[in-house]
């Protein structure tokens, strides 16, 4: 996992580094992670003008903002990499497009802003925008570092690259036809939190339009449940298995991995589910606990597409893959990145969890080695 930069901690540490010079390593790397860093601070109010500029979309066109000048700009920052909150932010834009329908759609513009300096090409923005399914519904821009380091720093956004590693602040701005910044809103970590917050940034988005339009309403987030944690039952049905239904929690231990379709962009998906299999005829011979595929459907463009994709794979498969619709597993089972595994005892204890994805060996040590310090 990313760890995040604090700017104050490195300030007072390289400002007193000949305090510590004894620890010649430690000093080493905090200095490079200070080099090598972009680091602008947080706002945390809107602005009376939205800064412009002119950078190019997924298709290499330019794009300025003032071309949507008479339109809502929905506008975020995105790293084409990030398999963590950025999804969660770009649905959530999706959904509240939905929300206000068709006709009051045509007035919005959701633009993303790369916020990687390391992957800036027009080749980086359009992997993202393919793997979301997001082709025709926004424009995800991208340019030079120093083009882009004007508009982190014109919108005082925080991004920072140290050591390979990227982190960004997660926030949405919401742009009236005026060009002016009217809303800020900050992407929690939470695969619950999609649909409420769609809900909530439709209902800005509808104040800024003329027609003021009615925010469709999901009947499901009217009364919001708890996340679902490893000692709670839950029973879901078998993708691809007939009627088949899938318990997990309660009394039985399990290896639960959480993915989403998408991450077929950038790996084979069905040769790492099907590492997986292999570890579930290990875990038969030993006694281990079975495992479970989960789609976190959150994240996914749209469940029939991430059925389409996903059927044939789980047609091929002794491990069950179950889709998570509305972020509660993921939640309760403490997932912070996908993919991720998490290991439960009869308890309902989580007794191991990894981020990335693993062979069938290393899963069998790490789960053997776990069940051992338990």
């Amino acid at each position: 996992m990313e760890e995040k930069i604090n700017p104050r901690r490195f300030s007072s540490l390289f400002r007193d580094r000949w305090l510590v010079a004894a620890a010649v390593g430690a000093v080493v790397a905090i200095v490079t992670a200070i080099l090598t860093a972009t680091i602008f601070a947080p706002k945390r109010s809107v602005g009376p003008r939205a800064p412009g500029f002119v950078l190019r979309d997924q298709q290499g066109r330019l794009t300025s903002l003032a071309e949507f000048r008479g339109k809502v700009v929905v506008l975020t920052f995105i790293d084409p990499y990030c398999q963590q909150i950025c999804p969660l932010t770009t649905e959530s834009m999706v959904e509240a497009l939905r929300l206000l329908g068709p006709a009051a759609a045509t007035r919005v513009q959701l633009l993303g802003i790369d916020a990687n300096p390391l992957k800036t090409q027009v080749s980086d923005v359009a992997a993202y925008t393919r793997a979301h399914g997001l082709e025709g519904r926004w424009r995800f821009l991208t340019g030079t570092r120093a083009e882009l380091e004007r508009v982190w720093h014109g919108y005082h956004v925080y991004v920072a690259a140290a050591a390979g590693d990227i982190d960004h602040e997660a926030v949405v701005f919401l742009i009236d036809g005026k060009g002016r910044e009217r809303k800020i809103y900050s992407t929690p970590m939470s695969y619950g939190a999609v649909g409420p917050q769609a809900e909530t940034m439709a209902e800005g988005i509808a104040a800024l339009l003329p027609s003021h339009p009615a925010v469709l309403r999901d009947a499901s987030l009217e009364q919001q449940a708890s996340p679902l944690e490893p000692a709670d039952t839950a029973s879901l049905p078998a993708l691809g298995k007939g009627q088949r239904q899938v318990v997990l929690g309660g009394a039985r231990p399990r290896l639960v991995l959480f993915f989403a379709g998408w991450l077929g962009e950038s790996t084979n998906l069905p040769e790492r589910l099907a590492a997986l299999d292999a570890y579930g005829a290990q875990a038969r011979r030993h006694g281990w606990p079975m495992p479970v595929a989960v789609d976190e459907l959150t994240t996914e463009p749209s469940r029939a597409a991430a059925r389409e994709l996903l059927a044939p794979i789980a047609a091929k498969l002794q491990t069950p893959i179950v889709e998570d619709a509305d972020g509660r597993l993921a939640d309760g089972y403490q997932v912070e990145d996908l993919p991720w595994y998490v290991l439960t005892s009869r308890t309902g204890k989580i007794l191991w969890r990894h981020d990335g994805w693993l062979s069938t060996a290393v899963l069998g040590q790490r789960v053997r080695a776990a069940l051992r310090g338990n």
